[in-house]
């Protein structure tokens, strides 16, 4: 089809979206040479990003809804099986079918220890193909489900549209691409933005290969820093995998507006600048969009995404949203906050179970350390942050200070019971005493937690809410714990604790 006719189907589409659902076979008859349906529907296709339009299982298209989207999410129970099978077809092409054993298998365990090491020990990693086959078998799993939870709740909040433009950095092998295609319902028009310059694109797009009628992916064979996300602010983007970019307007008349969330899923560590680098991307984000920060659950990921997500808050241009709230003005945190949530794990791939079963080969690269089940990854623990441009709080609302105290003045207050506002940030730290949880309300300059020493249906809400609760506590009892160098917020029978509604 020839551009006049590709730009009549186009035309037509504009005019009849305002009217009833476009059909192929109703257009073609509008195009000079009347071209086949089929083609006219893959110019729909091509330009449903651009129209604003979702393809009904019918075939016809329709605009999509304005609003926000509702999702039907309740956890994640396993990574598809469709999905391994895309993965395992990747490794028997490379190695053949005996993937996980002999040489091939020794060399796949070898790459996953090493990144394991190199993540633990804050050295960068090289994503050659063996590399990122490797940590697709390791990481695809929890990565695919960590995306889900925490986009379920921007989801749950209003905050993820129908109309939906993500710009993923540092997509890696696909495993929060997949999480958000699957999360997503199939009515949204999503137009799916990855940067990834390794190759670990290679994996990304044979798992994109499959993906829905409205999940519009493009893949950016670009680092992050090298990426110019304004280039892509209002350009049309819908001609599937590393397609080009178009006008600087959608041709529904609305005018660019930015990516309404900018992932940042396990790549923070591995910048040289990660400040620098989301503050450049806050720059192409919707006025009402949100910069979505993901990191593993050990101690320097999950501190490295901490400081960022305060350098950005503290010097702008982006404010958090949550978990960890600000509820005081004009004063910034400074503790340890090693802050992360779990999630029930998924359950085991049978792709992981076949590596790490696999029959060593003659190379010796198994070594005699080798571990049942060390090649198994199904634990489900993140640390994350939600930035946004519009200084919105997920509990917005500031203490009266006649009435409650911050965090940040407890030294004055040692003995003493007050009553405090404050998030929940963790779930139970204790092993095996009283149930321990990390707390904070934005001020705090030393680690603060909760300890519940007596439960009573007035203080239960801290046991049972969830992680990133904004909590009341009244009559709570101001203690120092000299071992731990915290400050011990100590939950007896006389205090009562309360979630905070958002």
């Amino acid at each position: 089809m020839n551009a006049e006719q590709r730009e009549q189907v186009r035309s037509n589409a504009k005019y009849l979206r305002k009217v009833r659902p476009i059909d192929p076979d109703e257009i073609h008859e509008y195009v000079d040479g009347q071209p086949h349906p089929t083609a006219v529907k893959q110019v729909l296709r091509e330009s449903a990003v651009a129209l604003g339009l979702v393809e009904r299982a019918d075939g016809t298209f329709e605009p999509v809804d304005e609003g926000p989207l509702s999702t039907d999410f309740h956890g994640v129970e396993a990574f598809p099986v469709e999905y391994g099978r895309v993965l395992e077809d990747m490794l028997v092409e490379r190695y053949g079918a005996g993937w996980p054993d002999g040489d091939s298998g020794d060399r796949l365990r070898e790459r996953i220890r090493a990144i394991k090491d190199d993540y633990y020990h804050q050295r960068d990693v090289a994503y050659d193909a063996e590399t990122a086959l490797a940590y697709a078998v390791y990481h695809l799993p929890d990565y695919y489900a960590v995306v889900q939870y925490v986009l379920a709740e921007l989801a749950r909040d209003g905050l993820v549209p129908k109309r939906l433009r993500v710009l993923d950095v540092g997509a890696g092998v696909g495993g929060p691409a997949l999480g958000l295609h699957d999360l997503v319902p199939e009515d949204a028009l999503v137009d799916y933005h990855a940067v990834e310059p390794s190759d670990a694109a290679d994996v990304l797009e044979a798992m994109l290969d499959g993906s829905g009628r409205n999940f519009h992916a493009t893949v950016h064979r670009e680092t992050a820093e090298s990426f110019d996300p304004g280039a892509w602010v209002g350009a049309e983007t819908s001609e599937g995998a590393n397609g080009n970019g178009g006008s600087d307007e959608d041709e529904d008349g609305s005018p660019p507006t930015g990516f309404d969330l900018i992932l940042f899923s396990n790549v923070l560590s591995e910048l040289d600048d990660p400040e620098s680098v989301v503050r450049r991307y806050a720059d192409a984000l919707a006025p009402d969009g949100a910069v979505v920060g993901l990191a593993p659950a050990d101690r320097n990921t999950a501190l490295g995404l901490r400081e960022v997500e305060r350098a950005v808050a503290d010097r702008g241009p982006l404010a958090i949203y949550g978990p960890t709230v600000r509820l005081w003005p004009g004063v910034t945190p400074a503790d340890d906050c090693w802050s992360f949530d779990v999630k029930p794990d998924v359950e085991v791939p049978a792709f992981q179970r076949r590596l790490d079963e696999g029959e060593p080969g003659e190379s010796g690269l198994d070594g005699p350390e080798r571990r049942d089940g060390e090649f198994v990854n199904v634990d489900v623990q993140y640390a994350y942050t939600f930035l946004r441009r519009d200084g919105r709080r997920r509990v917005d609302f500031t203490p009266d200070d006649s009435r409650v105290a911050r965090l940040a003045d407890s030294d004055d207050h040692v003995t003493d019971r007050l009553n405090y506002y404050a998030a929940k940030l963790s779930h139970d730290l204790s092993e095996g005493g009283n149930d321990l949880f990390r707390i904070g309300d934005g001020s705090q300059q030393v680690d603060h937690f909760a300890v519940l020493t007596e439960e009573s249906t007035l203080n239960a809400d801290l046991r049972a809410a969830d992680y990133g609760d904004v909590l009341s506590f009244e009559n709570v009892l101001v203690l120092w714990n000299d071992d731990e160098e915290a400050y011990n917020l100590v939950v007896d029978g006389e205090t009562v604790v309360d979630r905070v509604p958002v």
